[in-house]
């Protein structure tokens, strides 16, 4: 079997990559945690199109579907489980304590529940037009504006805090919640209501927070994609007794 390595979608996966190692580097090596949120949104950006382009051209390939994880493990895996603990470390600098490293080290069980969801994404054939989990970049997101905001205004969010916020987030990258995606099935309103409502959520939600949006964006497509879930549920059931 001839392999391609060199097509068009797979340097824009490796884009993705390099994106994510330069966050790790911003955010290890210098502490910049606002250059760390740009790489990963860069990163979104060519994870968004790599898919696109391959679909677009007809260069989909097994080798790129491997090759699309192993970049979302750096970017949207390692990344904000490094942006975590240097805010962490942060939080307990002036506090040399065995809950330091427990708290600062705990920050990369996100790298591994992230590589778990990748792994479950590859194989599980039904998240063509949804998702079962939190989608990595979301997460990764989430956690990287955190990162901004402590950048751009000073404010700690609290190693406790964020150690307590982590489990639940790292649960919901592999919990059975479905999620909606943002893959439009045309441009009517039948079929892409909850789409274009969380958009328009979205936009006002920038509006008055602008950049510090993002995690309130985040919150909410977790909290509409829960109700979601939980309406579908209760729907079946109904259906089950009818």
């Amino acid at each position: 079997m001839k392999i391609r390595l060199f097509t068009i979608p797979n340097m824009l996966t490796l884009s993705n990559l390099l994106c994510g190692t330069f966050a790790l580097v911003s955010a290890l090596k210098y502490g910049n945690l606002e250059w760390s949120f740009w790489f990963v949104v860069l990163a979104s950006v060519f994870d968004f199109f790599d898919g696109f382009v391959a679909r677009l051209l007809g260069q989909s390939s097994p080798i790129g579907l491997q090759l699309d994880s192993l970049a979302d493990v750096v970017s949207f895996g390692a990344v904000p489980a490094a942006v975590l603990y240097v805010m962490t470390t942060h939080s307990f600098a002036r506090e040399e304590t065995l809950l330091l490293y427990v708290f600062a080290f705990a920050s990369f069980l996100l790298a591994a529940f992230s590589a778990l969801r990748l792994a479950k994404f590859n194989i599980d054939e039904t998240q063509h037009e949804e998702f079962c989990g939190l989608p990595t970049p979301a997460n990764a997101l989430f956690f990287t504006s955190l990162g901004l905001i402590s950048a751009r205004t000073g404010f700690d969010f609290g190693g406790p805090v964020l150690i307590c916020i982590m489990p639940l987030m790292a649960w919901l990258l592999v919990s059975p919640v479905r999620m909606f995606s943002l893959k439009f099935r045309g441009f009517g309103w039948r079929g892409n209501q909850v789409r274009y409502l969380f958009l328009l959520l979205a936009v006002v939600l920038i509006v008055i927070l602008r950049l510090y949006a993002v995690p309130a964006i985040i919150v909410a497509y977790i909290l509409i994609s829960a109700l979601r879930w939980g309406m579908m549920l209760y729907r079946a059931k109904d259906c089950e007794q009818a």
